[in-house]
């Protein structure tokens, strides 16, 4: 079958509303064109993020109310530890209230100045609870990643050569582990080979260090591996990813992501005194390490949520519905990164608008024009979040390619829904030469996407 429906009923709707044009303008212009400060009573689809929008199923709504709210030895708990356990392989089970939560608390415990930290690609927040310790969080993305309309099947792969020259040249003293990020979000939501993960494992065991994954769309990746790396077809998903997690050493998790539910997280290691020495801070900053900064209902939601994210009858209708918004907007006249990621759409707003220079954030103005045009709310993954200053130096970090990210949240959306994304899209369209590039007024040290200001040009 061509058409792959959703593979769920709907038991409850939420009413969104499209506020008037007067109105979206008046919204855009108090949040200095910021997306992230709109309320999400102005916004009529969000596609801002993936991250905690998910719906939860009837299943998780009745594990909502079996939450054993101890404060130590909650019964959600241990079924939250056996789950994952299950599913991952790791022996020790950390629950934390989110993944940047469970980043700033390994990073904490595990790196030290000058260290270095290579990935495929980190992801913002990773990124900064790296630097955060004064460590130097590295891409080692292959080039093909690099490629906007490259069909390779698995743009998140590791450069293992660079890998290679990397640990050869600093070792396990200046290199405690590696990440990957799986899939690899900001690099389009890409997946990375088996053999390629594996790889990895290999260069950095072989020098005594740690491979660490961050583990929020791991399903998703795995998902990819069964449909397009060979050898796996006829193997589960779950299977699939067990076998991932057996060349890491451990994983951090939003479990807000795979995990189908509205927040946490967990770590996971393999590592006993790291565990302990985690599990110390964990006290002292999210809480006693059986509810770390959780309600028991929300790790039961959790629990039976990382078990429905393996569901391959989901995993197949998740997937489909993200290329299908990929192919709405090639024929609106866009052209998004190819292949279609595991949770987004992303589409290069440089070549859209080209008379907005980059400096003047074109990707940023796309958004802005979408939310105006027809109240759509999606996320800059371009100049504006990740150029950063170094104020010693003067010396910029940019990107190669100013991206606009369309995050379908899971089980929320039906086709109509991405229909009337790709409509307001021909609209902006034909009006595109009058989208203004714009400034920034305000920025903050880390991070700036969450708070930054612009005005317009």
């Amino acid at each position: 079958m061509k058409i792959i429906p959703e593979p769920y009923k709907i038991k409850a709707v939420e009413p969104i509303r499209l506020l008037s044009r007067r109105e979206r303008e008046k919204k855009i212009r108090q949040a200095k064109f910021n997306l992230f400060k709109l309320r999400s009573e102005d916004v009529y689809i969000d596609l801002l993020t993936d991250s905690g929008t998910s719906a939860l199923s009837d299943n998780q709504w009745a594990g909502l109310l079996q939450g054993d709210e101890a404060y130590a030895g909650s019964r959600n708990y241990y079924h939250f530890v056996d789950t994952i356990k299950e599913i991952t392989g790791f022996e020790h089970i950390i629950p934390v209230h989110q993944g940047r939560a469970a980043e700033n608390l390994l990073f904490t415990t595990l790196l030290k100045k000058g260290d270095i930290v290579p990935s495929n690609t980190h992801f913002d927040t990773t990124r900064a609870n790296i630097e955060r310790q004064g460590a130097t969080a590295l891409d080692l993305l292959i080039e093909e990643g690099k490629s906007f309309d490259s069909d390779y099947p698995f743009k998140g792969n590791m450069d293992l050569e660079e890998l290679r020259r990397l640990v050869k040249k600093y070792g396990k003293k200046r290199i405690p582990a590696g990440t990957m990020t799986v899939t690899n979000n900001s690099g389009g939501g890409q997946p990375a080979s088996m053999e390629n993960i594996k790889s990895a494992s290999r260069i950095l065991h072989r020098h005594g260090i740690k491979l660490l994954f961050d583990a929020c769309r791991y399903a998703e990746n795995a998902h990819f591996i069964k449909k397009r790396e060979p050898g796996y077809a006829r193997r589960s998903v779950k299977s699939i990813a067990r076998e991932m997690f057996s060349y890491a050493d451990g994983c951090t998790m939003s479990a807000k992501k795979d995990g189908l539910s509205n927040i946490g997280g967990f770590i996971a290691l393999n590592d006993g005194k790291l565990a302990t020495d985690v599990s110390n801070l964990l006290i002292l900053l999210e809480g006693f390490p059986t509810y770390g900064g959780l309600a028991g209902r929300d790790l039961e939601a959790i629990a039976r949520g990382l078990r429905e994210g393996l569901e391959e009858d989901y995993l197949d209708f998740r997937v489909n519905q993200v290329a299908y918004l990929g192919r709405l907007l090639e024929e609106v006249g866009l052209s998004p990164m190819n292949p279609t990621g595991g949770h987004a759409v992303y589409v290069e707003a440089g070549g859209y608008l080209p008379h907005i220079p980059r400096k003047q954030f074109p990707a940023q103005a796309l958004t802005v024009a979408l939310y105006r045009e027809g109240g759509i709310r999606s996320c800059e993954f371009g100049g504006a979040t990740f150029t950063q200053t170094d104020k010693k130096s003067g010396r910029i970090r940019s990107v190669p390619m100013d991206l606009v990210r369309f995050a379908i949240p899971r089980r929320v959306y039906t086709h109509s829904h991405l229909d009337y994304v790709a409509e307001v899209f021909t609209e902006v369209g034909k009006k595109k030469d009058e989208v203004r590039g714009l400034r920034i007024v305000y920025e903050p040290t880390r991070l700036r996407l969450f708070t930054v200001e612009f005005e317009e040009i």
